[in-house]
């Protein structure tokens, strides 16, 4: 099941990216090497950040987010989970 995650910055939340970016890129490795890690990244408006991810369950995919270590060291003001389905571009796994 693919799932949207929205991660909104605080007020100081450029300036905490900076210290918890590796611990934030190292936590979501696992998922990127075994391929569930569909898109991740910065919103370049600075708002925050989307990461689309393949997990087993909504349960899954909030816990991923919550243990994040954007959200558990507040860059992540206020985070959204929600269940994905992907229309275009057509895709055979996603159809």
């Amino acid at each position: 099941m693919t799932f949207v995650i929205l991660g909104f910055d605080g007020p100081d939340g450029q300036a905490k990216r900076k210290i918890h970016r590796t611990a934030h890129l190292t936590g979501l490795e696992p998922l990127n090497r075994a391929g569930r890690v569909l898109l991740a990244g910065p919103f370049t408006d600075q708002a925050g950040s989307l990461i689309i991810i393949e997990a087993d369950s909504l349960e899954e995919a909030k816990r991923i987010a919550q243990e994040d270590p954007y959200t558990v060291h507040g860059i992540f003001e206020r985070v959204e989970v929600h269940p994905f389905q992907q229309v275009l571009p057509a895709s055979q796994s996603h159809t």
